[in-house]
């Protein structure tokens, strides 16, 4: 029985899959299809939340714990979260592959116990280690008070090393809605402890003699201590629902040695890309602190420097917000599409795989478009809606930029993604790899020759998307080249002429109030729309698509 597309519908024209499907096996397909597609769709919704959720946290901590605490918190949260997405999205897929190819339920316990007893050692050695290279961290990026909630958030690297296998264990044998309500209840924790605790830790004390930035890393500690909080309390739940598997050999997952060695290049093509979503601001911690010492130094303001250079950090740090959303969207498309690529690869369904890719890749860029078109047209309104006015005179060029970039960024995580499912992943921790390398190479040469402040923030956005979009073309070019399929060509040339216009209209758009730019948003939401449609890319097989997966009626 061919599989069928889950995401978005059936795949059963004959343009897919050169035939339609025999009745009895298009009937049980079109349940799977809804079945899967009701869990997607639940994860979606969660993931929905919790990128909301996770940026009204962050618009909130700038406000309870200063522009320059949160900018210090800034430099933290990076290079912590590296290796945080790394252990869960490397142990989610891991687990995930293993527990899908199972086949049984005896089979599946066995094989979660297996690599549970892989991941959990992990975990411990890499919260050790992230303990040893905080003060390194700090030093490069020239702010040793950040030391301290470095090492606190290596108690999160280990949380979260125990999480990933767990909803690993959900997304491989299905149970999206439970991984979806981690998820909720997760953000929702997350947020209260970061918030109350930041706060505490900001006000606990007096400020009178602190030197410079130990106040704002007072509040960015709080919000660490908040974050591994949270994180201890979401792992117990997590275990209630998956428990801890059943000891016993498992068919599926080799012995440790040879699961690290086959999870070795997906956990280095997770870290690589990982890597891509933070190096621009690490580099752009160490340059601006730099470059505020010298600044101060030369107007003999030297004390204010740290102070300065984390402003401006917030300011980056904010652009971030807006334009990762498409990005952060996308990974729960794929935390859909990866089981179910790793099963019709398995079962060796060429046609499925190339299917899956097809109209995953359409998807994914229809809908990152949309959130880049919103923002790369209101990028000045969105800064002054969710933070200070100032934001806006200092970050909307630089939004705008970040924006078109990242959302370049998100399809390559959908195309890296495809490789490391297909059992391709050396060849997509190359393609990370090389991007990351171009990114860095970019940022380190034409960030420290910019002025500080607003043209050091435009620098490091373009640097980051040209080596995106040549990642992009090269990974895009390899799944098409592997599968038969990436997205439609047709589909890039719409959506890519659409956001032409946007962002062009955009530039002549003055920047809106509070009250205002929500509904400017929406009226950028439905001439996107509209223009798709006009363009022939929307039509009534999407509206089909969507009341497939959204009834409930047997097939």
């Amino acid at each position: 029985m061919k599989q069928e597309e889950a995401l978005a519908g059936p795949i059963a024209s004959t343009d897919d899959i050169g035939g339609a499907p025999a009745t009895e096996d298009a009937a049980n397909a079109n349940a799977g299809v809804r079945t899967a597609g009701r869990g997607g769709l639940a994860v979606l919704g969660a993931k929905v939340y919790f990128i909301v959720v996770s940026f009204l946290q962050q618009v909130l901590l700038a406000k309870v714990i200063g522009d320059a605490g949160w900018g210090a918190l800034s430099r933290v949260l990076p290079s912590a979260n590296i290796l945080n997405n790394v252990m869960i999205a490397g142990s989610v897929q891991g687990v995930s592959r293993s527990v899908a190819r199972a086949g049984d339920p005896e089979e599946e316990q066995r094989a979660f116990r297996s690599t549970l007893r892989v991941h959990v050692p992990i975990a411990i050695a890499m919260a050790l280690g992230f303990v040893a290279f905080a003060p390194v961290i700090a030093w490069f990026q020239h702010a040793p008070y950040i030391t301290t909630p470095l090492m606190v958030l290596a108690g999160v690297v280990f949380l979260y090393g125990v999480y990933g296998p767990l909803v690993g264990k959900l997304n491989g044998t299905g149970a999206f809605g439970k991984q979806a309500l981690l998820d909720v209840l997760f953000a929702t924790i997350r947020t209260a402890g970061m918030l109350a605790l930041g706060w505490i830790f900001m006000h606990a004390g007096s400020a009178d003699g602190d030197a410079a930035g130990s106040v704002g890393a007072r509040g960015a500690l709080g919000a660490c201590v908040g974050f591994v909080a949270a994180a201890a309390c979401i792992v117990p739940l997590a275990l209630m629902w998956t428990g801890t598997g059943k000891a016993g050999a498992s068919r599926t997952v080799p012995r440790a040695g040879a699961y690290l060695a086959q999870l070795g290049p997906l956990v280095l093509a997770q870290l690589f890309t990982n890597l891509l979503l933070q190096v621009d601001i690490t580099l752009l911690a160490r340059f601006v602190s730099l470059s505020a010492t010298a600044s101060a130094a030369a107007g003999g303001l030297a004390a204010d420097a740290t102070k300065r250079a984390d402003e401006w950090l917030a300011v980056y740090r904010a652009c971030q917000l807006f334009a990762f959303l498409p990005y952060q969207l996308l990974m729960s498309i794929t935390q859909v599409l990866f089981p179910l690529l790793a099963r019709a690869r398995a079962a060796d369904d060429t046609v499925a795989v190339r299917a899956y890719v097809r109209r995953g890749v359409r998807l994914g860029t229809i809908a990152c478009g949309l959130l880049v078109m919103v923002i790369a047209t209101l990028p000045g309104s969105l800064l002054h809606f969710a933070f200070a006015p100032e934001y806006a005179v200092r970050g909307a060029s630089t939004l705008r930029i970040l924006a078109l970039g990242q959302g370049v960024f998100a399809l390559l995580g959908i195309a890296v993604t495809v490789l490391a499912s297909l059992g391709r992943e050396r060849l997509a921790v190359a393609i990370t790899a090389f991007a990351l390398t171009l990114v860095a190479a970019l940022c380190w040469v034409t960030v420290p020759a910019a002025t500080f402040g607003g043209a050091q923030l435009e620098a490091s956005a373009t640097a980051t998307s040209i080596a995106l979009v040549v990642g992009l073309v090269t990974a895009g070019f390899l799944v098409r080249r592997l599968t038969g399929a990436f997205g439609p060509a047709a589909t890039f040339l719409r959506v890519g002429g659409v956001l032409a216009i946007g962002t062009f209209v955009g530039t002549r758009l003055p920047v809106f109030g509070k009250l205002v730019t929500p509904v400017m948003a929406v009226v950028v939401v439905v001439a996107y729309l509209v223009l798709l449609v006009v363009t022939g890319e929307l039509g009534k097989e999407d509206l089909g698509l969507v009341k497939a997966v959204l009834l409930r009626k047997k097939g």
